[in-house]
């Protein structure tokens, strides 16, 4: 049995939302946010303190961008990942890590000196780099893809990686640097089952 701990509409919806996609079973944990503060025994799930922590028998994922990827590898075959072999691999693997890397990052780093620093500590001018730093990097993900989606020409679990990165800055008040092509190309994301699906999933009581 897979089981995925999860906190709402944080990094580990990447892995709710792969799950539904591929239309697996699996066990939801919705944790508390921050987790490692608010839920007890938090570094026994995951010495990290963070979320996601999937487990899938006994192997234990923490990285919201590498867990799509394993579960369409290993559940697969699956159109959700793209074959070492298909034209679009390296786009493939290079938007998948971008979501994370590149695009969430700055976003974290924002919401540290805007939000979650006591008021004493919060440093707006940091704050604002940072989100200027993703609305920059948002522009040239745009720039790069070629098409409706992230690679291959269809959806994969890249679009997952970066959807998630625009789903996030639409909640903590970084729209303005979300373009109309990205907000086009989120809105197809959105659209699908495997989202909705996600999101409903998501709605269960916390732990």
């Amino acid at each position: 049995m897979i089981t995925l701990y999860h906190c709402r509409d944080a990094r580990s919806f990447r892995a709710l939302w792969a799950l539904e996609e591929l239309g697996l079973d699996y066990d939801l944990k919705v944790l508390p946010f921050p987790p490692r503060q608010r839920h007890e025994g938090m570094k026994d799930i995951n010495p990290l303190g963070t979320i996601p922590v999937m487990f899938d028998g006994t192997a234990r994922m923490t990285e919201s961008a590498a867990i799509p990827h394993y579960l369409a590898t290993k559940y697969g075959p699956s159109p959700l990942a793209v074959a070492v072999e298909e034209p679009g691999y390296a786009d493939y693997l290079n938007f998948l890590v971008m979501g994370e890397a590149t695009l969430t990052f700055p976003q974290t780093i924002h919401l540290r000196y805007a939000v979650f620093a006591p008021p004493e500590a919060r440093r707006p001018e940091i704050a604002r780099d940072y989100a200027e730093w993703f609305g920059s990097r948002l522009r040239n993900a745009e720039a790069m893809m070629d098409g409706d989606y992230a690679a291959a020409g269809r959806f994969t679990m890249a679009d997952v990686s970066l959807g998630y990165a625009i789903k996030l800055a639409l909640n903590v008040g970084l729209a303005e640097f979300v373009t109309p092509g990205m907000n086009a190309y989120f809105a197809r994301l959105s659209a699908r089952e495997g989202y909705v699906r996600a999101m409903e999933a998501q709605k269960v009581a916390e732990i």
